[in-house]
């Protein structure tokens, strides 16, 4: 397709209606483009992440059928506030979606659909948006200094690769819009930082097919390769798999197809931690977690079993009002966690913020610890499953005594905990011997690591520790208290 046919396809999709992006004007006199974002969230915590969006962009989103995923309409000038959400993974730009998409029943049919649609499509917007996305990366990595990664998407996900072309290729449409759009700091940044996409710099692009039902006709690998052949027509793009710049994104759930672009290279879950361990929980399931426990001002948060650390810390950042002491049996995790806090407070102090957090680390025993009865308002943790960390067969004495402590030393009336555990069935059965001390009042189905786990909300009852049959719980054996890492050496 020659230059003058993009460029004229382009204008009339910019003009054609469309639910998912449109144009407005402001008082100045400048357009302000409305497009819809994607966002991938850790599955069980959707509600959590509507919840956010509300609370910080001041716009309602919807749940995708496909657990995981939200959608919410932002301006471009919101942009900047999407990467500061705390409880999403990985953000795109929607181009079109479709609720009922009507497979043909041939492969062939199909996927010559799939090619046939590409050209379709009302691109302008969101390629706008991905311009205007990378400004704002490059003006943040100058600050930071930092280069971001690719990481594997979660689902079943294959690359068809398509990429390479000039700049003045793009639409003029889009450029256009984009000098419009571009503010003057934006402006400024992109001079002195080299533009986004520079006049004879090759752009390189790949499409990635994610799809879920049993009722395809085709694989992700076909589905992405002929798709991506076909936008690789329309733009006149070349492939490369790995060093791309625009990442197109074919979802597929059952009749749900949305096409996406995607807006960050590198999930935003792995915000906080430079010092991993063998199960590291990601920071967006923390903050569900602790969101679900809704901390308030001058509340004592504990973390007895707290790993790398990455509870506390996603506490300490977003709920500063609190105070958070972590603690593990293990040095090395002891020694990952201050590692971890050292990092985020010198990359604090490089940004001109308060460095300090308000968090303190301690080596102890998970079933003795150095606490004050009834002083602890929270308690949150992750508890060993018994697969990689620990046993099965060591749960069933370390549950009843760790809860034991827990109520121990949290406020009794008052004082919640919220814990994960994917050992379903010694939990269940720990909480039931422990009835007079704690109360379930709700569970959150989440998936961690392709595990289907429990995230757990109980409430200390007023019962005063020390008068109830579950505080005289006898062990049936020795309870080993190596939480999270017995282990730990050889895994490392």
């Amino acid at each position: 397709m020659s230059y003058q046919e993009d460029e004229a396809a382009e204008q009339e999709l910019e003009t054609k209606p469309s639910d998912y992006s449109s144009t407005e004007t402001d008082a100045a006199g400048g357009d302000i483009v409305t497009v819809t974002v994607g966002a991938t969230v850790p599955t069980g915590f959707e509600h959590t992440a509507v919840e956010e969006v509300k609370e910080k962009i001041g716009v309602d989103a919807r749940i995708c059928k496909d657990r995981g995923r939200i959608y919410f309409p932002i301006t471009t000038n919101q942009l900047y506030q999407v990467h500061l959400l705390r409880s999403v993974d990985n953000l795109f730009v929607v181009v079109d979606e479709y609720d009922h998409y009507q497979f043909k029943e041939s492969k062939e049919e199909t996927l010559e659909e799939l090619q046939e649609l590409a050209s379709k499509l009302p691109w302008t917007n969101a390629l706008e948006v991905w311009k205007l996305n990378r400004t704002l990366k490059k003006k943040k990595v100058h600050r930071r200094g930092g280069n971001g990664t690719k990481v594997k998407p979660n689902n079943e996900t294959i690359d068809a690769t398509v990429a390479d072309v000039k700049q003045q290729e793009l639409p003029e449409a889009v450029e256009g819009q984009m000098k419009t759009e571009t503010t003057p700091d934006i402006e400024a940044s992109t001079q002195d930082s080299e533009d986004a996409a520079p006049k004879d710099k090759v752009i390189k692009f790949r499409v990635t097919c994610n799809r879920a039902g049993d009722k395809h006709s085709f694989s992700s690998n076909e589905a992405a390769r002929d798709f991506g052949g076909a936008v690789q027509e329309f733009f006149q793009w070349k492939a490369d798999m790995t060093r791309f710049d625009i990442e197109v994104l074919l979802n597929i759930h059952n009749e749900e197809v949305v096409i996406g672009i995607a807006l960050t290279e590198e999930s935003l879950h792995k915000r906080n931690i430079s010092h991993f361990g063998p199960t590291t929980l990601r920071p967006t399931l923390c903050y569900g977690m602790l969101r679900l426990c809704k901390p308030q001002a001058s509340d004592i948060i504990l973390d007895p079993m707290c790993g790398t650390g990455t509870i506390p810390l996603e506490g300490a950042i977003e709920f500063p009002s609190s105070f958070y002491i972590a603690g593990d049996n293990n040095d090395m995790a002891v020694n990952r966690t201050v590692n971890n806090t050292r990092h985020i407070q010198k990359r604090r102090a490089e940004t001109g913020s308060a460095s300090g957090l308000p968090i303190d680390t301690v080596q102890w025993d998970l079933c003795n610890l150095p606490i004050r009865t009834s002083s602890v308002d929270i308690i949150i943790t992750d508890m060993p499953f018994g697969k990689r960390m620990g046993s099965k067969k060591n749960n069933w004495d370390l549950y009843p005594s760790c809860l034991r402590e827990m109520a121990r030393v949290c406020r009794p009336g008052s004082g919640k905990a919220v814990l994960l555990t994917q050992d379903k069935k010694c939990f269940g059965k720990a909480i039931s011997r422990m009835g007079g001390l704690w109360r379930k009042q709700h569970t959150v189905w989440v998936n961690v690591g392709g595990l289907l786990a429990g995230v757990y909300l109980l409430k200390r009852t007023g019962a005063v520790f020390g008068q109830t049959p579950e505080d005289v719980y006898e062990s049936r054996g020795t309870v080993k208290t190596q939480v999270h890492e017995k282990n730990d050496e050889e895994l490392s």
